[in-house]
């Protein structure tokens, strides 16, 4: 019975954490897919040294683990004179890896389009632009959507780190009242539902969708 008063005392302040979450990590996707995106189709152009700054780029922001680019952006932008709360710190650090990530998502996502329909688009007159936003971008996005919403819950996960540099985010207010009350086990198991009630809803919705993608495809 107290766990269940405590909860119910601690639950709006765990919410208000919860959206802070979901706030920095839809506006880490909202910057951070159509930089991917940009990532994967300069990766296929004929420049190479385009080809090879994009892979380079693509290559840092997969190897470095998340943290250490939360920590790099907040504390390392302001030695070059630009100070950010860690609000937009988050957002920035989640689109750079949101960037690399789905860059190569978006990648294979392009090169699953047929053949035949570039060479249709070829035999019509389209430019290479035109063939890239009439017809290849559309249906190589259509074919990573299942695996893009995959990485967004993951992203959702990751938004957790940013309580290392104060954001107070879902699980940054769990440990403010674990810190107040001493029961630090309640507080993170209620926070932990909290994420499932997020993510198990998220993962439901990806099956679906590729079931649905699936059938379109065959």
């Amino acid at each position: 019975m107290d766990l269940l008063t405590n909860w119910v005392e601690w639950l709006p302040r765990l919410l208000d954490g919860l959206w802070v979450s979901i706030q920095v990590t839809l506006l880490g996707l909202l910057v951070g897919i159509p930089l991917g995106l940009g990532l994967a189709i300069l990766s296929s152009v004929r420049s190479r040294m385009v080809r090879s700054f994009t892979v380079v780029a693509v290559e840092i922001g997969r190897g470095m683990p998340a943290l250490v680019v939360l920590q790099m952006v907040y504390f390392g932008l302001p030695t070059l004179g630009l100070t950010v709360n860690s609000f937009i710190a988050t957002v920035m650090a989640l689109a750079m890896m949101t960037a690399a990530y789905t860059s190569e998502i978006l990648r294979a996502g392009l090169r699953a389009v047929p053949e035949g329909e570039t060479e249709a688009s070829n035999a019509l007159g389209l430019s290479y632009g035109d063939t890239l936003r009439f017809i290849v971008i559309p249906q190589g996005v259509r074919i990573a959507v299942p695996t893009l919403m995959g990485f967004c819950i993951l992203i959702f996960q990751v938004s957790s780190l940013a309580f290392t540099i104060g954001l107070p985010e879902l699980l940054s207010r769990g440990y403010s009242i674990g810190a107040s009350t001493f029961q630090y086990l309640d507080v993170l198991v209620l926070a932990g539902l909290l994420y499932l009630v997020i993510t198990v809803p998220a993962g439901w919705l990806v099956e679906g969708f590729e079931k649905r993608i699936s059938r379109h495809l065959n």
